[in-house]
């Protein structure tokens, strides 16, 4: 069993103001002003916590990374391990959003340390589970599928809905991306049940997006793009911009599955223009990616398409993206009709080559 979902990062008074479904707008306005009227430093850094998280799914990383900052600093000097470990969690967040993945990881395993020291539990599995989610996007599966697994049962023991959402997506996710369609639509629809159960809308959102690719993928792309609108409705709601954005490259992705590519092009412009004014570089490579793959089905010059998919190869091996980079891979060997193996870098890129990021363990 498992109780109505709640938002731990909003602490103190903030917690009985703010829930897991409320709008971020609200979150902001609410936690500034607490943070302006904060007696003690300790409440300065539980009301900066919660400016930063609200900023971040906003999309305003500045705004967002000054504030983690704050909190971390207030809660030093408040001597709080916890609450450092809080702001550090908020800061690895923003850094995996950011596309700086080894930031990340350095952030959260820290955030760990600090947690499991002063004894907050829920501090702990937060941080455990960024970490987990961090391994999950770079594609290091094997280091991180046990702890996704460790942090379900760990919400089902103490009765944690929100926990449970996020980790059985994870699961899913990896189990969708290594070809188990049926295992992974099973864990996605149950962690969508779980979430609409415990009134999480935010779970729920992200559970349709993941119900909608599978499905996508399995040949239904209309029963797809009606799971994305609900979901989208959701998003909007709550001004969730990221994840508005990842629903819009889900739906770009439908409709190319579907070859729909006009459609998908235009889907996949939207998407990178958002991704592109939050500053998140992830997003804005696997939308770059979409439009290239679209653009190509449209007839787009093929050395055209080979120069950017060289340039995005390099974006996702700099960042560590490594599901993304085996996409580019296999797309370009589409094109060229060459082994995936043997599929050569075009002499025409332009673009000056960088050294790959080499994805922290």
């Amino acid at each position: 069993m498992y109780d109505k979902a709640f938002a731990p990062e909003y602490q103190g008074e903030l917690g009985a103001a703010l829930g897991v479904n409320s709008s971020y707008e609200e979150v902001l306005t609410i936690a500034s002003r607490a943070r302006s009227e904060a007696g003690t430093a300790l409440e300065r850094a539980r009301a900066a916590l919660a400016v930063a998280e609200a900023n971040r799914r906003l999309g305003r990383v500045a705004d967002a990374g000054a504030a983690w900052r704050e909190s971390y600093r207030s809660a030093r000097t408040a001597g709080d391990a916890g609450a450092m470990s809080w702001a550090l969690w908020s800061g690895g967040t923003l850094a995996r959003q950011c596309g700086t993945l080894p930031l990340a990881r350095r952030l959260l395993t820290r955030a760990v340390a600090l947690a499991d020291g002063s004894g907050d539990r829920l501090a702990h599995g937060y941080a455990l589970a960024g970490l987990a989610e961090t391994g999950r996007i770079q594609g290091d599966y094997p280091a991180v599928a046990a702890l996704h697994e460790q942090l379900l049962e760990q919400g089902r023991a103490h009765g944690e809905a929100r926990h449970m959402v996020w980790a059985m997506s994870g699961i899913a996710q990896m189990h969708r991306n290594t070809g188990d369609h049926a295992k992974a639509l099973e864990l996605f629809e149950e962690s969508a049940r779980i979430a609409t159960e415990a009134d999480d809308a935010r779970g729920r959102a992200w559970s349709l997006r993941g119900i909608a690719d599978v499905l996508s993928v399995q040949g239904e792309p209309d029963r797809a793009l009606a799971l994305l609108s609900e979901a989208e409705a959701v998003c909007r709601e709550m001004d969730l911009a990221s994840a508005l954005a990842y629903n819009h490259k889900m739906r770009g992705n439908v409709l190319y599955r579907a070859g729909r590519y006009e459609a998908a092009r235009d889907m996949y412009t939207v998407a990178l223009r958002e991704f592109r004014e939050m500053h998140e570089p992830r997003g804005v490579a696997l939308s770059r990616l979409g439009l290239a793959k679209s653009r190509a089905r449209l007839g787009r010059d093929r050395d055209e398409t080979l120069a950017e998919l060289a340039e995005l190869e390099r974006d996702f091996g700099r960042i560590g993206l490594r599901h993304a980079h085996d996409m580019v891979i296999a797309f370009r060997a589409e094109v060229t009709g060459t082994p995936a193996a043997e599929t050569p870098v075009p002499s025409c890129a332009t673009t000056t080559p960088r050294s790959p990021a080499t994805p922290a363990r």
